[in-house]
């Protein structure tokens, strides 16, 4: 089992990716207000002492659980590697080249030698040869240039780049109608 459910809190937003276990566990607690999508786990339990019957579980793609709406809800989905270089599609922003992500590196547009910060709206992915010719120099003075602009990801687009390679259809059809019009996935 390895396909991964789509949480969202009680309002739709999504939260996070879960495995079966986790959102079995939800399910048992009573935590799940209402699903989405395809019945993906069937999962049977021991027989009950007083009844004889077994327990079943279904366990839908994507469930939205009670609580708080979003309680640990991040302004801005966390920078990693692998998202950078899934929101700019494997392509350097610099020479306009696909590469594979084991040779894409982080490049910040405004060096962090000169202030620049770690955060999605400074940093690209960028292959090795334009980073190094780049080097600390701000894009101006290398008479170099973007090819797009870096835009943050909302939360569903985040969602959708860390997952990519394993998400169902259902759940991106849901995700999809909540990325951002700057999107690149649209």
């Amino acid at each position: 089992m390895s396909e991964r459910i789509l949480r969202l809190d009680k309002a739709g937003t999504p939260v996070e990716w879960l495995d079966w276990q986790a959102a079995a566990t939800l399910y048992a607690r009573g935590l799940v207000t209402w699903t989405l999508g395809d019945v993906i786990y069937r999962l049977r339990g021991g027989l009950c002492r007083v009844t004889g019957d077994r327990s079943r579980l279904s366990l839908h793609s994507i469930i939205a659980c009670d609580g708080l709406a979003s309680p640990r809800r991040r302004t801005r989905p966390p920078l990693t590697n692998r998202a950078l270089f899934r929101r700019d599609q494997h392509v350097c922003l610099y020479c306009g080249k696909s590469f594979p992500e084991s040779q894409l590196t982080r490049d910040h547009i405004c060096p962090t030698s000169r202030g620049g910060r770690d955060h999605w709206l400074n940093v690209v992915a960028a292959c090795r040869r334009c980073n190094q010719h780049k080097g600390s120099r701000l894009l101006e003075e290398i008479g170099m240039e973007l090819l797009a602009l870096p835009y943050v990801p909302n939360m569903a687009e985040y969602l959708a780049l860390i997952n990519s390679h394993r998400i169902r259809g259902d759940q991106m059809a849901f995700l999809r109608n909540q990325f951002g019009k700057d999107s690149r996935l649209l």
